[in-house]
């Protein structure tokens, strides 16, 4: 019995025989089942942020480079595992960051600055690009060393972030359920990256994900704490 790409026959007849599933079968099982709700969840990790800056009309506190930087990476991570044919499971979470960073990236630009002939160029290159990209069409040596640099892209991508939240002691519009969702899928991937017997790389450079996500979240809570102390004894 298969759905979705879930074999579900060792475990039913472990169940129906009396006995307890074991070990080679539950975890495959599970890596799908977790694989299949993180693409489910992706598909909105990325919006409390969008709606955050709305709300408030600002992107304050916001690095730009690090949410271009963002796009860049999701596009080359996607375009890798399409390349490699990995399980839809292992990745399709990847479809949808890639569409909601592109709309974050829209929205930071409308409201942080005017639309000059940087900006203009950087979006026309990107989507020049990105095609030829996302459907393998690049020299296989010349592949391989563009997602050797998706790791450092994602790295380089938080690091600004990170920086900023550091210099200035606060997280400005970042929103916490964004950060949360983002370290805890990059936490459940590192799983399903293993199950699914992920290239040595992809597993790596999550594990360097969530690192940099938890730094950020671990930001968030601690400056807001120390915001909410401040505007206590204003009080």
């Amino acid at each position: 019995m298969a759905l979705l790409g879930i074999d579900f026959a060792c475990a039913l007849e472990s169940l129906r025989d009396g006995r307890v599933p074991d070990r080679d079968c539950v975890l495959p099982l599970l890596s799908k089942l977790v694989g299949y709700c993180l693409i489910a969840a992706s598909t909105t990790v990325k919006l409390p942020q969008i709606l955050k800056i709305l709300k408030n009309r600002s992107a304050r506190g916001l690095s730009m480079l690090s949410f271009e930087l963002d796009v860049v990476g999701y596009t080359i991570a996607l375009a890798y595992c399409l390349h490699k044919g990995l399980h839809f499971s292992a990745y399709g979470e990847l479809v949808f960051l890639l569409i909601q960073s592109i709309i974050l990236v829209a929205v930071i630009y409308y409201y942080s600055q005017t639309l000059g002939a940087k900006t203009w160029t950087k979006t026309l290159l990107y989507f020049a690009l990105a095609p030829t990209i996302l459907s393998g069409k690049v020299n296989p040596v010349l592949f391989e060393a563009l997602y050797a640099c998706q790791h450092a892209v994602f790295f380089c991508a938080r690091v600004p972030q990170i920086w900023k939240n550091f210099t200035t002691k606060s997280t400005g519009q970042l929103s916490f359920l964004t950060a949360f969702m983002n370290f805890g899928g990059s936490v459940a991937r590192v799983f399903t990256g293993i199950q699914e017997k992920a290239p040595t790389t992809v597993v790596l450079g999550t594990l360097r994900t969530v690192v940099t996500n938890g730094t950020i979240l671990s930001q968030i809570i601690m400056y807001r704490k120390r915001r909410e102390e401040r505007e206590k004894k204003v009080k």
